[in-house]
């Protein structure tokens, strides 16, 4: 059995070689081209393609079969070759159970992305497949899954919604079966980012999965940007809503009485009681560090409900978040704070950012007079200098 040689022949001629080798390898597929042109041909080739994976043991070989498959693919215009495209994703994106040629699929895959035109909306179509599979068989490290790159790939694609939608929450399933908690919720972001007023209530799925995401997260600490999504607004009076807002600005205190009045509700989304309960001890302990910058041990002991022997421990432990600074005084049991992160942003802060700046541009302002002064001494001491008479 010879392999395929793909060389600069005509289109048919390729064609035709492509069928005859799957016909050796034992596909059920025709010598022949078919009387109704290229496209058909492909898709009775791509059909036939599946062979490759059972009979073919050589990397080099399979790639080769796909290269050929995916040069034909490319000579389709952009109009008529949707169906190709989407065949050859179902047909090398889709791995059997127990397949251990994912690396090889998404290659195939990755060369068909980066051989369609820049802007060409059948880029989305290979995205999405490369994604699907690529969280299945834990390889995301091999596809592009940053927000920014995929949101200006995006902006050149001239997507609909339906399939914008579609391609962030194959990519959010992906990141989210990876624990890629942080990742995952700012693509889910981007997803209901997408929603108007108009169709917001056909978010509510998202918008719930978004908000558990983020409460499960123990990295995701600032959650206030949610609640301007509209999606999420669209659940305002459900207890997923009451919840995220006690995540968002309340206390633990609040979150144990949300938590005995709908334990069932809480356990049926998933959440982990204890691992809620340490994010809000956290949450609660950065809310109190923004308006006090001396807190006794004592203090902290009861708004976080700690033993006596965990105060130290937590706050050792919070430090190491990066989310407040602080210093521990063990001789007087306080915690000293410098600075800490605001669990929400509102209009109070905006007015802090701008005094703060107002302050700054007047430092400067003293700043440059002074130096001007300096400059203007230093030269009518220099001029003095020259006029004296020489000894």
């Amino acid at each position: 059995m010879s392999n395929p040689v793909f060389i600069d022949i005509a289109v048919p001629d390729q064609t035709l070689e492509l069928r005859s080798y799957l016909k050796s390898l034992g596909a059920e597929i025709s010598e022949e081209n078919a009387e109704s042109g290229l496209l058909t041909d492909l898709k009775n080739i791509i059909e036939a393609s599946s062979i490759c994976w059972k009979e073919l043991n050589s990397e080099s070989d399979i790639e080769m079969v796909f290269n050929g498959i995916i040069t034909l693919i490319l000579v389709v215009a952009e109009s008529e070759a949707e169906s190709v495209v989407t065949l050859f994703c179902e047909k090398v994106g889709k791995a059997p159970h127990g397949d251990k040629r994912g690396v090889s699929r998404l290659k195939m895959l990755n060369n068909l992305f980066y051989g369609l035109d820049e802007s060409s909306r059948l880029r989305a179509v290979v995205l999405t497949s490369m994604v699907r599979l690529a969280g299945q068989t834990d390889l995301l490290s091999m596809v592009p899954t940053d927000v920014e790159r995929i949101r200006k790939w995006t902006a050149k694609w001239e997507l609909s919604t339906v399939k914008l939608q579609n391609l962030y929450r194959t990519l959010y399933d992906a990141l989210v079966e990876l624990k890629a908690g942080e990742q995952a919720t700012k693509v889910m972001i981007e997803l209901l980012g997408t929603y108007t007023e108009d169709n917001a209530s056909q978010a509510r799925d998202d918008a719930h999965k978004c908000i558990v995401t983020c409460l499960a997260d123990p990295n995701t600490l600032l959650m206030d940007h949610l609640l301007t999504l509209k999606p999420v607004k669209f659940l305002e009076g459900e207890l997923i809503h009451d919840l995220l807002t006690i995540f968002v600005s309340g206390k633990l205190s609040q979150y144990q009485q949300f938590y005995k009045n709908n334990t069932d509700f809480i356990q049926s989304l998933g959440l982990n009681h204890e691992n809620n309960m340490k994010k809000m001890r956290l949450l609660t302990f950065l809310q109190m560090a923004e308006t006090r910058k001396e807190m006794d041990f004592a203090h902290i002991q009861e708004e976080l409900l700690l033993g006596p022997q965990a105060v130290e421990e937590f706050v050792i432990d919070a430090l190491k978040t990066k989310a407040v600074s602080a210093r521990i005084d063990q001789m007087q049991k306080k915690v000293m704070v410098r600075s800490t992160t605001h669990r929400t942003f509102g209009k109070h802060h905006w007015q802090l950012i701008s005094q703060h700046l107002a302050d700054w541009e007047a430092n400067l302002g003293s700043v440059e007079s002074n130096l001007r002064s300096l400059a203007t001494i230093q030269q009518q001491q220099q001029q003095q200098l020259v006029q004296q008479p020489a000894q």
